[in-house]
């Protein structure tokens, strides 16, 4: 059973200004001012699960136009844990990030390890991956470990199941139970902040908790969730559950039902989305934000996964282990602007937008500077099979592409041009071979109205 409840605002500490909408699709443009710093959506968030980008610095990371990434509240809360995280106020200073953190809560878990977890009402219980030991996550607790780590973007505890299953009781139980734990989420939230400047303000004066919609692929339950998710009023909103092996067609439908029925006047974060065509195309549908490890592990070794030495450029995925590019000497993508794909010494690009701020290091004279280092694919291909910086610059080049793709789509929706934007991206993507062209992405841009065979 949920709650009987009225519509309710909650407080919140962000800003979120609408300031173009695309005049054919369901695109949007906003300002986004959080705690730490202003972004602008459409926007992909990079994965820093435990507090680390994949060898990345945190210099590093801004030199890509990062200003938002995500931490993950399971993780933390096991190494270093949460007296580690009050003793040194949280996971900005724990990783000399001064941007904004956004943190999953742990529900994911649910399906990543789900042979370590046991879900009741009450919470899940999982086996840590490191030592075997029980830990119990709560909505209470999941709450409490964000606040500890401090993130500008908190999100609720909600149960998780892949999207894949068919058993429809449990997935409908998932769904109503992440309404209840929202509840309870909310309430730890409401309560007062020792950390508040002013006396018995609560956490949501420093922090934006986000529920997230459940509901599988059915489309009336994701609207059921939809309807009480919004009747509680958090800051924003997140279409959670998928990127889980569904269809495509089917994600699209989700997103698309979802999107329908969200305020206008809140962030939409679709998580666990970062594949290129997935990220236009749920633009088109209405979605605001995203994250993915993609763009990182695509970059770099995993002993059981042919995937090292990925890179990610304007005409598709490049798999630099190959020896076509031995003798390459020109850089991974010429279009590119990321420190690693610009001439060496060239200067440091102008930011992503006028809104975000600037790098810490930009006032620290030479220490950093994110100068062009000339990086060639021959050298790529040089360093992959033996050396980590190898893996340390695809990831840097990765996440600053799927940053700068997204700071474009922004680009083209402001200035009304969006159909035409996607049209020359997948023109670009599948270098103009329109047979290549996934049917998933060509009905869904048809259903807001772009024809990418026209």
């Amino acid at each position: 059973m949920l709650k009987q409840m009225a519509k309710t605002t909650m407080p919140s500490a962000l800003k979120f200004e609408l300031t173009a909408r695309c005049s054919t699709t369901r695109a949007r443009a906003s300002i986004l001012q959080l705690p730490h710093g202003t972004v602008q959506t459409p926007l992909f968030m990079p994965v820093a699960t435990q507090g680390s980008l994949k060898g990345l610095t945190p210099e590093q990371l801004e030199a890509t136009g990062c200003r938002l990434c995500l931490n993950n509240t399971y993780h933390l809360g096991l190494r270093p844990g949460q007296e580690v995280l009050d003793t040194i106020k949280g996971a900005h200073a724990l990783q000399s990030w001064p941007h904004n953190i956004l943190t999953d809560s742990g529900g994911f878990q649910m399906v990543s390890l789900l042979d370590l977890a046991t879900v009741t009402e009450r919470g899940v219980e999982f086996l840590s991956p490191h030592d075997g030991t029980p830990m119990l996550l709560t909505p209470e607790h999941s709450i409490a470990l964000q606040h500890s780590i401090g993130s500008d973007i908190i999100m609720q505890l909600d149960d998780v199941i892949a999207t894949t299953s068919a058993d429809t009781e449990r997935m409908r139980e998932a769904m109503l139970r992440s309404v209840r734990w929202l509840d309870r989420c909310i309430e730890e939230h409401s309560k007062p902040d020792p950390m508040a400047a002013v006396e018995g303000q609560t956490y949501a004066s420093r922090q934006n908790l986000f529920c997230i919609i459940q509901g599988g692929l059915d489309l009336e339950m994701r609207r059921e969730c939809c309807e009480e998710m919004v009747k509680r009023g958090t800051p924003g909103i997140a279409i959670g559950g998928l990127s889980g092996g569904e269809e495509k067609e089917s994600y699209c439908k989700v997103v698309k039902a979802c999107t329908e029925m969200l305020p206008e006047g809140k962030p939409r974060y679709v998580m666990g989305v970062g594949y290129p065509e997935d990220l236009i195309v749920s633009v088109a549908l209405g979605a605001d934000m995203f994250d993915c490890v993609w763009g990182t592990r695509t970059a770099i070794r995993h002993p059981q996964k042919a995937r090292f030495g990925n890179a990610i450029t304007s005409s598709g995925v490049l798999n630099l282990r190959s020896s076509t590019y031995a003798t390459d000497f020109t850089p991974i993508d010429p279009h590119c602007q990321c420190p690693v794909c610009r001439p060496l010494d060239s200067p440091a690009p102008p930011l992503l937008n006028s809104s975000i701020c600037p790098p810490s290091y930009a006032s620290e004279g030479e220490t950093y500077t994110a100068k062009g280092m000339g990086i060639t694919k021959a050298y790529i291909h040089h360093l992959v099979a033996k050396e980590t910086v190898g893996a340390h610059l695809l990831t840097m080049h990765n996440v600053a592409w799927l940053l700068a793709l997204m700071a474009r789509a922004r680009e083209a929706v402001v200035g009304d041009r969006f159909p035409a934007f996607v049209k020359e991206f997948f023109e670009e993507w599948y270098q103009g071979d329109r047979g290549r062209y996934p049917g998933w992405a060509v009905e869904a841009l048809r259903g807001v109205g772009v024809d990418l065979l026209e």
